[in-house]
């Protein structure tokens, strides 16, 4: 962990930085709002053209390690005329100190206000974190709704996973992009450097109008939307005859072209993950039925072992972190991840660094890969995500793994050195019943017993943590209804019950759960239309923030905005979460194009019922999902036949090409 510098840094000439200093003593953990961390740049303001403002939206230490934010960090401020800076969430300590001094949100790299940017970024992986961006927003002093916000006003754009469907905050983002941001926001870049040296032509509202003929960038206030008198969408079409209907999602293709990030964020304040992770590869065609991410990131995308060596190697040596985490949506599935890991091994041999390897699928760790991830000593922790307690509801949501395999890949674990794994399960999956959910219980005893046998010791543990399922958009269960917070905790504490009741095994294993509630809420949000957005606004202005935390989640808050609000539009909650939608429905995101035939999707959603299972199309033959030709697009997986070692210098990483100008 570093420790901040003595030397004084100097302050930027729009700093807000001498009235924010002397409030920082009363809050918590001051040290998340200085800035100055090892890989953080500030570039001078007046020789920069375009100015952005980039945001995880939750608290420095769950935004700081975020890949995108820094990816996109990267990219930007190696252009010469443009800069890029980075704002996170204030804990509500600070802003009530911020709204009682003046002090605007501001950057943590130069505490520049916010609203002086160009462009500010939001990057959204979860919906809990719109309460978060109104309060950014407003702090900021920028109009909440994108209508009232005038030429002085920076471009507020959307990313991230949940900008699928940003219809819920459509009143207050102005643009949203879909999809892989590297190239994307070159692009949005170049096209507001233009847009000013040719003297701002049309304001705001031309520049909002060149982003959205990019068909990539999407522009809510171009589009109106049509209900029918029971609620649900007519169209949604576009009220002007130059932009287009459908918006498409960005996709890089090239990944050994972009090998960010080259100079991770090394962190002043503790934050939730610290080593320096590397994306080995993009895109899942594993084909889980409830995996957003999956689908939407859709095709896969290798990086080559060659760049992953020569970036482990110039990250590590730039940053000094001891952990290199192999990072995708399912990182045994590369097609050279055994070589991959034990080059890195080999290349850290008598060090201490280590690898670690996100949730991994049980079908693809093996005996190799588990002796190569503990070569070093350090065992980091083992996650394995089955996702469903029996077999007939793994079938449904097409997690193709059987009890057999789990524990055979747990026992490996166990025997190369682990003593704790965790095992990860969704609750209130379709069709799910309480025994499907029990079976979980009877999996765990199973993992306890058969580490025991085989390791001869008692010191056996594993963790079985529990979310609840949240139906996304652009996956085959978008149409499904959510099971209601009091089922999901029924068989929560049935669950509980069945692993303590016996003792022996049960003490052995914890767990971990999240309630019904916050995933409702979740839901609401994922699915909604723009009639939501009034919701968000009501939940923010009774208190709403960092929803995503336990503690300042509250649902009884969330329960009385939607009361209050959504019966003006013919609505309530429960149409918007525990209601199935029907196959010719307009949903909200129809005209947001992730690539996914919406036909395939409905198709996928009645095998899930028939509880058929899709193979991978990345050793099978293409079954049509519609990404590869609607996108121009293609799988590009090796394996090349090289190997890590020797690396090769760094300095041969290739720039892709905005960046060497």
């Amino acid at each position: 962990m570093m420790s901040p510098s003595t030397t004084p840094r100097p302050v930027a000439a729009n700093s807000v930085w001498p009235r924010l200093e002397p409030l920082l003593p009363q809050v918590t953990k001051p040290i998340q709002y200085v800035g100055g961390e090892l890989g953080a740049v500030v570039k001078d303001w007046d020789a920069a053209t375009v100015r952005w403002a980039l945001m995880y939206p939750d608290a420095y230490e769950v935004g700081l390690p975020n890949q995108g934010v820094q990816i996109l960090y990267e990219v930007l401020n190696e252009l010469p005329d443009t800069l890029a800076e980075r704002t996170y969430a204030v804990w509500p300590d600070l802003e009530k100190l911020m709204r009682a001094h003046g002090v605007p949100q501001f950057t943590v790299d130069a505490h520049r206000p916010v609203r002086d940017f160009d462009l500010f970024g939001v990057s959204f992986a979860t919906e809990l974190g719109y309460t978060n961006l109104l309060t950014a927003i407003d702090l900021a002093g920028i109009p909440l709704l994108a209508a009232d916000r005038t030429d002085d006003d920076p471009v507020i754009v959307a990313g991230g996973h949940a900008a699928f469907n940003p219809e819920p905050i459509a009143d207050f983002v102005d643009a949203a992009v879909l999809g892989d941001g590297e190239e994307a926001v070159l692009e949005i870049t170049a096209i507001v450097r233009d847009w000013k040296a040719e003297g701002r032509p049309g304001g705001r509202d031309e520049l909002l109008l060149r982003l959205a003929r990019t068909e990539s960038v999407y522009v809510p206030r171009f589009y109106d939307v049509d209900y029918l008198p029971d609620g649900r969408i007519q169209r949604v079409v576009p009220n002007r005859a130059d932009v287009p209907f459908r918006v498409h999602k960005r996709t890089t293709m090239d990944l050994d072209a972009w090998p960010y990030p080259k100079k991770p964020l090394v962190p002043l304040a503790e934050t939730v993950h610290e080593r320096y992770a590397v994306e080995i590869f993009r895109g899942c065609t594993r084909g889980c039925r409830f995996c957003q991410a999956g689908m939407i990131t859709r095709p896969v995308r290798e990086r080559s072992i060659t760049t992953v060596g020569q970036m482990v190697q110039q990250g590590l040596e730039f940053s000094g972190f001891h952990e290199v985490g192999l990072l995708s949506l399912s990182s045994a599935d590369h097609s050279e991840i055994g070589d991959m890991c034990s080059g890195l091994a080999e290349q850290y041999k008598g060090t201490n660094v280590s690898l670690s390897l996100p949730s991994t699928r049980v079908d693809a760790f093996n005996i190799e890969l588990a002796q190569e991830l503990s070569r070093n000593g350090r065992r980091t922790g083992l996650t394995f995500a089955p996702e469903g307690g029996s077999e007939r509801i793994r079938k449904v949501i097409n997690k193709m793994v059987s009890k057999d395999d789990l524990i055979r890949t747990v026992v490996t674990a166990y025997t190369n050195g682990w003593r704790q794994v965790k095992l990860y399960f969704m609750c209130g999956l379709p069709t799910e019943t309480d025994e499907d959910v029990l079976e979980i219980a009877d999996m765990a005893h199973e993992v306890i017993r058969a580490g025991r046998a085989a390791t001869g010791s008692k010191d056996i543990r594993c963790t079985v943590s529990i979310g609840g399922f949240v139906p996304k958009p652009h996956t085959p269960f978008q149409w499904a209804a959510m099971a209601r917070p009091e089922v999901i905790d029924g068989r929560l504490k049935l669950l509980k019950q069945a692993i303590n009741a016996d003792r022996s095994l049960g003490r052995a294993i914890g767990f971990r759960y999240h309630d019904g509630e916050p995933s409702l809420i979740e839901g609401l949000l994922s699915r909604g239309d723009r009639r939501v957005g009034a919701v968000i606004r009501k939940v923010w202005e009774n208190g709403g923030r960092f929803d995503g935390w336990s503690e300042h989640f509250s649902y009884q808050r969330w329960v009385e905005a939607a009361d209050e609000v959504l019966p003006t539009f013919g609505v309530d909650l429960d149409w918007y979460t525990t209601r199935e939608r029907e196959e010719l429905e307009v949903l909200p995101w129809d005209h947001l194009d992730s690539g996914l035939d919406k036909d395939w999707l409905w198709q996928d959603w009645q095998d899930s019922l028939s509880e058929y299972e899709q193979d991978d199309c990345r050793w099978t033959p293409c079954f049509d999902c519609g990404v590869c030709p609607a996108m121009d697009t293609e799988i590009q997986i090796g394996p090349t036949g090289r190997k890590l070692l020797p690396l090769t210098p760094v300095n041969g990483l290739r720039l892709p090409t905005g960046a060497q100008q």
